[in-house]
């Protein structure tokens, strides 16, 4: 009896993890604001498992996927602003290299990875050994990219490949039963694309990364801390090198699903969505001190930002702008959440 007492008490133990909350909290937001979304808008179509994949999930998968490396980086205690533009200069490499240099797109997403990859090395490295600030060197990295994709075209270029335009109409249809029994193949319900396949991929990916590798035991490590980190013999160079690469990898397969998305290239697409990446993480539950951050809580964090524009559109008398202050309240709310966890935390360690 005393034994199974302490299961359930350290299971619980467990579950109540402050660590926890920040993933508890933006489930529950989600919830609530899907449950209000189906009262007042579920004979609109709402409720329908298309607004569900479509609008919430394959509409901002390219968001979602370059928010898988980000919250790596903020795990660490980091930053990365040149997201938003990598995945802008790979469309363009892309792009340009497919209708310009008739090369295939294959060639030219294999060398927007050794360029997205390489430059998240370079950060990675000079944000270690050189202790330039986060913030500064990506930024430096994003003002370089969007300089090289304004030096390839300052006109948006338009893609017509066969595989682009196979991976573009990749549709899984789902598909439900009539009322007489038979099997509807007029009318799918709704599609699964490759984009929101890849998203879920990279969802998987990072979660096993971080929760089953001694890689991932490290990037916690050194977002907890980075001194203790290091007195414990962690490899802390090769770590944060790494996670700004995996950010690098993660941008240029954004910038494809985007590409695939658009099927084309210009030099100020995706302006402004390193930010956007940033909120999915941290609306997500990832501390932007470092740390604590869950792929499972970035995925709702997606799923959070999305319903918000979501029921604006189905309400039709509100402005695109209510969104994005209903975004700017939300990351407010989670800012606060987040200080209100350390301070808990902190107080929890002291006794």
């Amino acid at each position: 009896m005393e034994k199974t007492g302490r299961k359930r008490q350290s299971l619980l133990s467990r579950i109540m993890n402050p660590k926890y909350i920040m993933v508890y909290a933006t489930i529950g937001i989600f919830l609530i604001i899907y449950i209000f979304g189906a009262i007042n808008y579920a004979d609109k179509g709402f409720l329908t498992l298309r607004t569900l994949i479509i609008s919430m999930f394959t509409e901002n998968a390219y968001y979602g996927i370059s928010a898988v490396g980000m919250t790596m980086v903020l795990i660490t205690g980091g930053i990365d602003l040149s997201v938003g533009a990598v995945s802008s200069l790979t469309g363009m490499l892309i792009a340009y290299g497919s209708a310009r240099m008739n090369l295939h797109p294959l060639v030219c997403l294999a060398f927007a990875l050794v360029v997205g990859v390489g430059l998240g090395v370079l950060m990675g490295a000079a944000i270690h050994y050189l202790n330039v600030p986060p913030f500064i060197m990506t930024l430096t990295g994003m003002f370089l990219t969007r300089g090289i994709c304004s030096l390839i075209s300052r006109e948006s270029i338009e893609i017509h490949n066969d595989m682009i335009d196979a991976l573009a109409g990749f549709k899984i249809y789902i598909k439900w039963w009539n009322e007489d029994g038979e099997w509807a193949k007029i009318k799918p319900i709704c599609y699964i694309n490759f984009n929101l396949l890849l998203f879920v991929a990279m969802i998987i990916i990072g979660t096993i990364l971080l929760q089953r590798t001694r890689f991932g035991r490290n990037v916690y490590a050194i977002g907890g801390n980075e001194q203790s980190a290091k007195l414990m013999g962690l490899p802390v160079a090769r770590t944060k090198i790494l996670v700004y690469a995996f950010n690098g990898f993660c941008s240029v397969l954004a910038g494809f699903a985007y590409v695939l998305y658009v099927k084309s290239g210009w030099n100020l697409a995706l302006s402004g969505g390193e930010l956007e990446v940033i909120t999915c993480a941290v609306i997500g539950g990832t501390l932007m001190t470092g740390g604590v951050g869950y792929m499972i809580g970035t995925l709702f964090g997606v799923l959070l930002k999305s319903a918000i524009p979501a029921i604006i559109t189905f309400n039709g008398n509100l402005l695109s702008w209510w969104g994005k202050i209903a975004t700017g309240v939300l990351l407010l709310l989670f800012i606060f959440i987040q200080r209100v966890v350390v301070l808990y935390s902190d107080r929890k360690k002291q006794e």
